[in-house]
């Protein structure tokens, strides 16, 4: 993918920003995990088997922070396979590539650590290595969103110090999803529609939610189709047949869904086969027996009464897995003791709904058309630009779906990494409200929001427009260096982020009740 630009400046400055916050993110969980006592949280927490040696003991100190919660999952399924049911609800693709790096290019380590220590290793350069990938993605798809260099560059920035930085750095698959899905969304935008699909579909593989950007596809196709009739309705231009064009639109929207959806269903079929037919017993070692007892782990491939959802219609052991394990459904969580996880995530469902609100209310003619009614400012090629653009359009309501459907149907405080890692809205729209309201951010002319050219021969190239001339300071740095002065509304939207970052940091590293 042709991420690094080199004649880019802000997308250099974007690739060495996102370094640099990986590796002081890397530093901190250290020092966070030295320094504060684990919490002895009932979560998953499977017996270590070899006994650890030494280097091992070393890595555990220094990366351990990074295994906690769901994390162990993760790792323990790159280790030992789908071995208890509820290990299904993690998808496969990421532990996969946890346990190819780790037998692969990290093998040479073998006599110096156990897989499970190569494991976290691989799931620390993973999570970096994605997690920049999708910073540059996030940029590139904001250039050809926006229209506005600066708000993309601003957006790209502040995903580096994400609210869920803890999660795109841990053993977690969400720098993973959020890399293909910024890459799938930036490649839709540039019309490559079969190669957006394949990384749809490479995402739907690790995590379950992928399945619900099969929406860009579908909108895509509905929205060339309604273009088409449009443009070629003036005089002198004939249309095809209708009959041909709504052949093409519908045979290419099922195919790229049905590839999208592909994954999520292969993987079904596996657990299917492996919890509910018949298999040879597994050679289970006897401390892993003893925890599926203790627990009430059900092992893979066991002799006995099979599981309720393998008798169902279409057995799907994902859904099962999260109305039974995590009791997951409609406003189930709407506990009084749900509380404070409900404030963890207030701030995201806020910013959530304000910048639904602010597009709504700027574009209402748009949003009600659904965006499929060409305007005429962009038959002349010059859409407007920064947040509240045309474009923008499917992206909020994809983002305002999620955000629905996490609010009342999931554990409400998982809502921050779930935004966070699907969705550029909440960067775009942090970025809209920091440079709406610090004007000095930029060099003159930088708080309008029309598409200016730049000079021929500029290193930042003729389009997207870049919203003004500047050189590619860190704007990100500029806000930090300046926090006392801000105003009070980019004081909370930058203060949301930071603390996020350093709260999650300490928090979720040491066992301790996050996001």
């Amino acid at each position: 993918m042709e991420l690094v630009n080199r004649q880019d400046p802000y997308l250099r400055e974007v690739v060495r920003t996102a370094v640099c916050c990986r590796a002081l993110t890397l530093l901190l969980q250290a020092v966070f995990n030295l320094l504060i006592p684990d919490h002895a949280a009932d979560a998953f927490s499977p017996p270590r088997l070899p006994e650890p040696g030494m280097w091992d003991m070393l890595v555990e100190r220094l990366l351990g922070g990074l295994a906690r919660w769901d994390a162990e999952h993760f790792l323990f399924i790159a280790e030992r396979g789908y071995l208890y049911e509820h290990n299904c609800a993690f998808f496969p693709l990421y532990p996969l590539s946890l346990h190819a790096v780790a037998e692969g290019t990290l093998w040479p380590l073998q006599p110096l650590l156990r897989l499970r220590s190569r494991l976290l290793l691989s799931a620390a350069l993973l999570s970096a290595f994605f997690s920049v990938l999708a910073a540059a993605a996030l940029y590139e798809l904001g250039c050809g969103v926006l229209r506005c260099r600066r708000a993309a560059f601003l957006a790209a920035l502040l995903f580096c110090i994400s609210p869920a930085s803890v999660f795109m750095a841990a053993a977690y698959s969400e720098s993973m999803f959020a890399c293909l899905a910024f890459c799938a969304m930036w490649r839709l935008e540039k019309g490559q529609s079969w190669l957006s699909a394949l990384l749809f579909a490479l995402a739907s593989g690790v995590r379950a939610n992928g399945l619900v950007n099969a929406g860009f596809l579908l909108y895509s196709c509905t929205k060339r189709l309604a273009f088409h009739f449009q443009v070629g309705s003036g005089p002198g231009r004939k249309l095809s047949p209708l009959w041909r064009q709504l052949l093409s639109v519908a045979s290419s929207a099922v195919v790229t869904c049905a590839g999208i959806c592909l994954p999520f269903v292969v993987f079904q079929y596996y657990a299917y086969v492996r919890f509910c037919g018949p298999g040879p017993e597994l050679d289970v070692p006897k401390p892993l027996r003893q925890l599926a007892l203790d627990k009430g782990y059900r092992l893979a491939a066991t002799s006995g009464v099979k599981p309720t959802w393998c008798s169902q219609r279409f057995p799907v052991v994902y859904s099962y897995i999260q109305d039974v394990y995590w009791n997951v459904g409609f406003l189930r969580y709407f506990e009084l003791r749900q509380v404070p996880n409900f404030l963890l995530a207030l701030p995201v469902t806020l910013l959530g709904c304000w910048a639904a609100g602010t597009y709504v209310v700027a574009n209402p003619r748009h949003c009600l058309t659904l965006g499929l009614e060409r305007r005429k400012a962009e038959q002349e090629g010059k859409p407007r630009a920064g947040f509240c653009s045309p474009a923008v359009f499917v992206y909020v309501v994809h983002a305002t779906a999620l955000l629905l459907f996490g609010f009342f149907c999931m554990h409400v405080q998982v809502l921050t990494r779930f935004l966070a890692s699907s969705s550029p809205i909440l960067y775009w729209f942090s970025a809209h409200l920091l440079q709406e309201h610090e004007l000095w951010l930029w060099t003159e002319g930088a708080a309008g929001q029309t598409v200016v050219s730049p000079p021929k021969g500029s290193a930042l190239g003729a389009s997207p427009g870049s919203c003004g001339p500047g050189a590619a300071a860190n704007p990100l740095l500029r806000l930090l260096r300046s926090f006392p002065l801000l105003t009070p509304r980019s004081k909370c939207v930058l203060g949301y982020f930071l603390a996020y970052w350093l709260l999650g940091l300490a928090l979720h590293c040491n066992f301790l009740p996050w996001t």
